[in-house]
C-alpha cells in the first residue's frame, strides 16, 4: 500500500519538462493536493480487487449469451432402475459462426474439451466415443476440426444398486473448452445438471427421440490427448512475445509509452546505471500486473468462474477509474494545470526513490491498460494461456510481459541509443501537449467501454461529471500557483478538492436498467386489460427536464414501491420522431414531453403525474394503485 500512496508524487514527475521545472506550489498544497491523487489510485487498487469478486459472480451464468454456446443434459431413460446403466448425453448449442473443439486436437493449438462429472457416491461414469469432428472455419479464413450447430457428447453412468425406489437423483457436471468463431476464442466453464427419477422398472426417454440411437456403446479407450508439439508450444511463446511487444503502438498503451520516452530524455545525462535500473524497474511493474492478472485468473478457474482477457474491465467502477486517471494525465499534459517535480519530499535520495517508483507504476499503468488492446498475435494465443496449469500460464504471461517492456529495457540498457534521440530542449513541451491527445483518444475508448456497461441516465452523468472534473482542475490550474497570495491558493485548492469530488460522484457509474421495457400502444392496451399496472416515461434524450426527472429513479426506496406494487415500467423515447407517440401525447392532451403516465388496473383514464418528478410525488401517484377497485 505505501506504493500506492506514493504514486502521486511519481508518476505526473514523469511528464515534467524542464521549461516547467520553475512552477512549484507551496509544500502545503502539494500536500493537500496528494489527497486527491491517493483517493485516486486506492480506489483503482479496491476496483481491481473487487472487479475479481464481481466478474465471479457474473460469469457463473451458465446461459450467459457472451460465450455462444448453451450446455444441457439429456438422458435416454426418462427414469432409471437401481444397478443398471444408462446413456446420458451433453447436449452443446452453438450460435452461428461458433465452434468448440473435440477431446483431441488436430491443429498445434487451442483447447481440448473436457467434461468433469460430480456423481453420488457409488456411481460410475464411463467414457464413450464421442461424434467425429468436422471442418469448421478458423481464423485467417482458415478450418480446423472442431463442433458447431448442435452435438450430443454421450457417456455410459451405471448407478448403484443400492438405489431407493421412489426417490430422485440429481446427476452435476460441467463442460470445459474454447468457444471460437473465425477471429479469436473465449476459454469457457459451464456446468449443467439432470434430476432423474428412480423407478423398480426404467422408462425409456420420449423426447430423447434417436439421439442414442447413432451413438456407440463401446468404451472410447483410443481416443488420447497428444503429446506437447515443441514446435507448437515455441510458436505460442513467439506469439506471445511479439503480441506484448505489438501492444506498445496500440491506441491503449502508446501514451504510456511516450510518457516513458519523455522520461527517458530527461534522463539521458543521467548515470547509466540509474537509466538501466530505471528500464529494469519499468520492466518489473509490467510484470508484476501480469503476475497478479495470472493469479486472479487461476483464482477464478478454480472457484469455477469463467474469465478471458480484460475481464476487470467488465467491472464499470473499475473502468471508470481508468477514464479518471486518462482524462487527468491527459489535461495535465495539455497544460489545464501543472503539478510541481519536486512532490512532497526532498533530497537527492527521496527524488531517486520517487523515480524509481515512477518507473514502476508506469509499467503497472501500461499493463492496465492494454488488456483490452490484446493484439492480433495474441487472440489464439490468450486462450491457451488462460487454460493452462498456474506454472505454464505465469510463464506464458511473463512472455507477454517482456514483450511489452522490452523496447523502454533495450532502451535503458544500451544508454548510447539515447543518442538518437533529441536533446532535451524547448520541443519537449509541445511534444508533451501533444501527447495528451492520444491520451484524450485512449480516455475516449475506455469511455466508450464504460458507456456499454451502464444506463443511459448513468451515460449522461459520465459526461457531465467529467466536465465537473475538468472545471475543478481548470480552478487548479488558475489559481493555485505559487505567486498568488497564500490564502487564493489555500481557497482554491480546498474549491478543487470539493468540485472534484462532486464531479467524481455525479459520474460514479451505475448499472444498467433491466426494468424498464420498450413502450407499445398494444402493450399497453394488453396489460392494462390484464389489470396490470403500467408506468410509462415519456422522454427524449434532447429534454433537459427529462434527464433531470430521471434521476428520481435512481432511488433505492422508490424502485422498492415499484417493485412492491409488481408496476411494469415502459420508456417511450421520442428522440426520434415516432407516429404513435405523438397520437399517445395528443390523446393525452399533450404536446411535449416530460409526460410520465400510470395507469390503474380497474381505471378507464391513466393518472398523469406533474411535470416535475420528485421521489415525493411519484411515491404518491404510486398510492393510488392502494385505492384501486
Amino acid at each position: 500500500m505505501p506504493l500506492f500512496f506514493d504514486f502521486n508524487r511519481i508518476l505526473f514527475r514523469n511528464i515534467q519538462t524542464s521549461s516547467l521545472s520553475s512552477i512549484r506550489p507551496s509544500l502545503t498544497h502539494q500536500a493537500l493536493l496528494s489527497l486527491m491523487h491517493r483517493f485516486l489510485l486506492s480506489t483503482l487498487f479496491f476496483c481491481s480487487l473487487l472487479s475479481s469478486s464481481a466478474t465471479a459472480q457474473f460469469s457463473l451464468d451458465p446461459l450467459k449469451k457472451a460465450e455462444s454456446i448453451a450446455v444441457s443434459l439429456i438422458s435416454e431413460e426418462s427414469a432409471i432402475e437401481p444397478g443398471k446403466a444408462f446413456r446420458v448425453a451433453v447436449k452443446v448449442v452453438h450460435d452461428p459462426k461458433f465452434h468448440t473443439y473435440g477431446k483431441v486436437l488436430s491443429e498445434d493449438t487451442g483447447i481440448i474439451t473436457v467434461i468433469k462429472w460430480k456423481l453420488p457416491e457409488g456411481w460410475k461414469a464411463e467414457d464413450l466415443n464421442w461424434p467425429a469432428t468436422f471442418d469448421v472455419l478458423s481464423a485467417d479464413g482458415k478450418t480446423t476440426k472442431g463442433y458447431n450447430g448442435t452435438v450430443h457428447l454421450p457417456i455410459k453412468i451405471t448407478p448403484p444398486a443400492s438405489l431407493t425406489v421412489g426417490t430422485k437423483v440429481k446427476l452435476e457436471g460441467t463442460w470445459t473448452g474454447a468457444v471460437c468463431d473465425d477471429q479469436s476464442c473465449k476459454p469457457v466453464k459451464l456446468p449443467f445438471t439432470l434430476e432423474l427419477p428412480v423407478a423398480a422398472t426404467s422408462a425409456k426417454n420420449a423426447e430423447a427421440g434417436n439421439i442414442f440411437d447413432v451413438v456407440a456403446t463401446a468404451p472410447a479407450s483410443a481416443d488420447k490427448t497428444p503429446a506437447a508439439n515443441p514446435d507448437g508450444i515455441l510458436k505460442l511463446i513467439l506469439f506471445g512475445f511479439l503480441g506484448g511487444l505489438i501492444l506498445n503502438i496500440m491506441p491503449c498503451v502508446f501514451p504510456v509509452l511516450g510518457i516513458k520516452i519523455t522520461s527517458v530524455v530527461h534522463q539521458a545525462g543521467s548515470n547509466k546505471k540509474v537509466i538501466f535500473m530505471h528500464g529494469l524497474i519499468y520492466t518489473l511493474g509490467v510484470l508484476v500486473c501480469f503476475w497478479a492478472l495470472c493469479a486472479v485468473f487461476q483464482g477464478l478457474k478454480a472457484a469455477g468462474s469463467n474469465v478471458g482477457w480484460g475481464f476487470q474491465l467488465q467491472y464499470p467502477p473499475f473502468v471508470f477509474v481508468i477514464v479518471l486517471i486518462l482524462v487527468i494525465f491527459s489535461l495535465n499534459m495539455a497544460g489545464l494545470f501543472e503539478i510541481g517535480t519536486s512532490a512532497v519530499g526532498v533530497g537527492g535520495e527521496l527524488q531517486h526513490k520517487s523515480g524509481y517508483l515512477g518507473s514502476f507504476f508506469s509499467g503497472l499503468l501500461a499493463t492496465v491498460v492494454a488488456t483490452p488492446c490484446a493484439a492480433p498475435l495474441l487472440a489464439n494465443a490468450l486462450p491457451v494461456a488462460l487454460a493452462l496449469p498456474l506454472f505454464p500460464s505465469l510463464a506464458f504471461f511473463t512472455v507477454i510481459g517482456l514483450g511489452l517492456a522490452s523496447p523502454y529495457l533495450i532502451l535503458s540498457s544500451f544508454p548510447s541509443l539515447l543518442r538518437m534521440l533529441p536533446r532535451p530542449g524547448p520541443w519537449m513541451e509541445s511534444f508533451k501537449q501533444g501527447m495528451a491527445f492520444p491520451m484524450l483518444g485512449a480516455a475516449a475508448f475506455f469511455t466508450w467501454v464504460l458507456m456499454g456497461l451502464t444506463s443511459d441516465n448513468s451515460q449522461r452523468d459520465l459526461l457531465i461529471g467529467l466536465v465537473i472534473i475538468a472545471f475543478a482542475l481548470w480552478i487548479y490550474g488558475r489559481w493555485c500557483l505559487p505567486h498568488k497570495p497564500k490564502s487564493v491558493q489555500t481557497k482554491s485548492l480546498i474549491l478543487t478538492l470539493a468540485i472534484f469530488a462532486f464531479g467524481t460522484w455525479w459520474a460514479w457509474p451505475a448499472s444498467k436498467e433491466e426494468s424498464w421495457r420498450e413502450w407499445s400502444p398494444e402493450s399497453v392496451k394488453t396489460l392494462h386489460a390484464e389489470k396490470k399496472p403500467v408506468y410509462v416515461d415519456f422522454t427524449a434524450r434532447w429534454c433537459a427536464t427529462c434527464q433531470v426527472n430521471h434521476r428520481v429513479y435512481s432511488d433505492k426506496s422508490l424502485m422498492e414501491e415499484f417493485k412492491k406494487h409488481g408496476i411494469v415500467m415502459m420508456k417511450a423515447d421520442w428522440t426520434n420522431p415516432d407516429d404513435r407517440i405523438s397520437a399517445a401525447l395528443t390523446e393525452l392532451n399533450r404536446a411535449a414531453v416530460p409526460v410520465n403516465v400510470l395507469y390503474i388496473p380497474g381505471r378507464a383514464e391513466p393518472l398523469i403525474l406533474p411535470s416535475n418528478l420528485t421521489v415525493e410525488n411519484v411515491k404518491a401517484a404510486l398510492a393510488e394503485l392502494d385505492k384501486a377497485p
